[in-house]
């Protein structure tokens, strides 16, 4: 009777064995991340010949998986950037007293910023003008009462805790910033990085001013045109700027880390600038994808899936590696939705809605292929009712706790809670907004069109040792050679993390109801029903 019963469990556990989805263990999904970020790849830089490697790929792995090609050239919507390249032997920062100069040392005290297209020659009175923030919402203006035009505006990022975070990020975010800025006539912003909130330490910060920066060739998609100069300043360093006004370094930052209003001060010196620049045309590759729905109906409207291919390509080297492989960020979220269409077709799942799957470029140029797609949807932009977006989720422990930017902002949230109710799992809304994520990943493109969009990714809670775990992360790996594929991942977790995602997916493709903003949402205004509100 034993070897009987032993027979019949042994029977049983190799059915459940056959039938557990490929992926369940992670190893596919690994094999995809391999696959992107190995160094063959070169860091998939945008506009390189590998990103359209990496782009070649996956678009013969979504043929594979069985989606339709929904781009303008088959899978690929091609996408013009004009780029620049600072020549830094031919420039400079000077700080102007009394007519004399000090030079600023580029990488140490400052850096150039390319992100808008610099004059080659600049000089301009500084203000100080707190967070640089305009929140009509709350009448909350930075701005107002101050003098600006044809000045360069010294702010530190974020603002004071009374504005709630989405709120806070959307307003600081460049295009809207930029928006009042100009409105005032300012002519250049520098802007002094908070060492308590960036994700990443100045020391390898500053090696980006050597990469190539890029905006959109199309015109209609650049924003503050009329700025003549973009400066980022170390904190450590940051007295010199201020020196004779009055305040100091420490007191602003112990301001804005309490979440209060600051100071607003004419400073003493001028800045003068002279900048150098290497300028050229590149192109680069979206991939789109699409699984068309079941229902005769709702098959003509589409659940996003969003994910970035691009990474920053090669750079200067840290401990003498200088292939920026970007596995985490984001091959991992690319591998994720080849993992999750691949299983949809392994079960032969079906949803109501179909899927589209977009793997932007650009993304580290400032979320540029996810705006170019947004204002250049290759399906009806009114057909897409929703945005799920895969940036850097970081499986580096077992999955129990999700945050979710914009949890609240939508019934996407309801869905969200429901899938992490089926699968145990806690959820939290965006736990640091000082650190304004909400607006720093592709989802805010689709949410500027009127879409709903989650963005999800591992949580930790304060304290835990978990916390310790994603920081070193951050600190050691983000924006480095060592974000590569000798890392140490938690494969099961992200086999978990591709289920909750496929699973959210075939939830909001499968109800009656598309989703909608919440009455109390902000972001509400960006949608028809919002706009016929106002």
């Amino acid at each position: 009777m034993k070897r009987l019963i032993a027979l019949i469990l042994g029977l049983a556990a190799a059915t459940t064995l056959l039938a557990a989805p490929e992926g369940a263990d992670g190893k596919r999904w690994w094999s995809y991340v391999q696959a992107l970020a190995n160094d063959e790849m070169q860091g998939r830089n945008t506009g390189s010949p590998e990103h359209r490697k990496a782009a070649e790929y996956l678009a013969s792995q979504f043929e594979r998986a069985g989606l339709k090609p929904a781009g303008v050239q088959g899978f690929i919507q091609p996408v013009k950037f004009d780029t620049r390249k600072i020549v830094e032997s031919q420039s400079s920062l000077e700080l102007i007293r009394n007519g004399r100069p000090e030079r600023l040392a580029l990488g140490e005290d400052a850096t150039i910023s390319l992100r808008t297209d610099p004059a080659e020659s600049v000089e301009a009175p500084l203000v100080f003008a707190g967070y640089g923030l305009v929140v009509p919402e709350t009448k909350f203006d930075d701005l107002a009462g101050l003098d600006l035009k044809g000045k360069i505006v010294v702010t530190i990022a974020g603002g004071p805790s009374s504005i709630p975070g989405n709120l806070r990020a959307h307003y600081g975010y460049a295009t809207e910033r930029g928006r009042f800025l100009q409105q005032a006539g300012v002519i250049g912003l520098v802007t002094i990085q908070n060492p308590r909130t960036s994700d990443v330490p100045w020391a390898r910060a500053s090696l980006a001013r050597f990469q190539e920066a890029m905006s959109l060739a199309d015109p209609a998609l650049v924003d503050m045109k009329g700025f003549k100069i973009s400066v980022t300043v170390n904190a450590a360093h940051a007295d010199k700027w201020l020196a004779g006004s009055g305040h100091t370094i420490d007191e602003l930052l112990a301001l804005a880390d309490a979440g209060k209003p600051l100071p607003r001060f004419p400073l003493i010196p001028t800045l003068r600038g002279k900048v150098k620049v290497e300028r050229r045309q590149v192109e680069s590759q979206n991939v789109v994808a699409a699984r068309p729905g079941s229902d005769p109906t709702l098959r003509n409207e589409y659940v996003v899936l969003t994910a970035h291919l691009d990474h920053v390509g090669v750079g200067e080297p840290i401990n003498g590696d200088k292939i920026y492989n970007g596995a985490m960020d984001d091959a991992s979220g690319v591998a994720s939705l080849l993992e999750i269409v691949q299983t949809l077709r392994d079960t032969s799942a079906t949803t109501r809605r179909s899927l589209l799957v977009v793997a932007v470029t650009g993304e580290e140029k400032g979320l540029l292929g996810s705006r170019y797609f947004a204002a250049h949807p290759t399906v009806d932009p009114d057909r897409m009712v929703a945005d799920v977006n895969l940036d850097m989720f970081l499986p580096l422990y077992p999955l129990r706790l999700l945050t979710v930017y914009g949890l609240n902002e939508s019934d996407l949230g309801d869905d969200v809670r429901k899938v992490a109710k089926s699968m145990n799992v806690e959820l939290q809304d965006d736990p640091a907004p000082q650190r304004n994520v909400f607006v720093r990943s592709d989802q805010y493109n689709f949410i500027r069109h009127g879409i709903p969009a989650v963005m999800i990714a591992f949580g930790h809670k304060k304290g835990s040792p978990e916390e310790g775990i994603e920081q070193a992360w951050l600190t050691n790996r983000y924006h480095a050679p060592s974000d590569d594929l000798s890392q140490p991942i938690d494969a099961k977790a992200a086999a978990d993390y591709n289920r909750f995602i496929m699973m959210l997916a075939e939830t909001v493709a499968d109800k009656a109801a598309r989703p909608q903003w919440k009455s109390g949402s902000f972001f509400r205004r960006f949608s028809s029903a919002g706009a016929a509100a106002r």
